[in-house]
């Protein structure tokens, strides 16, 4: 009785409302976007990030804006980091930690790119077997299994 009481009172509510109370009552999330991406040498796009002060490289990536869809996302933070226009962009896993969402992509792009964010100190193309030395290694082993197709 309870539970058809509140929903009759839940759907007369005005949606602005209900969103609200959604809003209120739920869990927080960030969501984040990265992508491996090679060029026409099957070279990996590295990053040296500014705010990766122990592992430096690592792959290019940045949050989601309200409002903006993940493949979008990673579109926008490649071209406001390096200038590089994607050609190719497939999703290949989402994952939660916590609160957090990330998602990854694989990509193509051709080009050299150049630095086009204070948030980077350089970047490089990459042969698999001659990845910088400080880089994750969460990520070289990310980066061998989707460049091997485990992912």
């Amino acid at each position: 009785m309870l539970k058809k009481s509140i929903g009759f009172i839940w759907r007369k509510m005005p949606y602005f409302l209900r969103l609200r109370i959604i809003r209120v009552t739920q869990e927080k999330f960030t969501v984040s976007v990265a992508a491996i991406i090679t060029n026409d040498r099957n070279e990996i796009l590295l990053l040296n990030h500014v705010l990766r002060p122990v592992s430096n490289w690592g792959i290019p990536g940045g949050f989601v804006e309200a409002g903006e869809q993940p493949d979008a996302a990673v579109r926008r933070e490649i071209r406001e980091e390096t200038g590089l226009e994607l050609t190719t962009l497939e999703m290949l896993r989402v994952r939660t930690i916590k609160r957090h969402v990330e998602i990854l992509f694989r990509a193509a792009a051709t080009g050299k790119g150049e630095v086009k964010s204070r948030e980077i100190n350089a970047l490089g193309w990459f042969e698999i077997d001659k990845m910088p030395e400080r880089m994750s290694c969460v990520q070289k082993s990310l980066i061998e299994k989707v460049l091997n197709k485990e992912i």
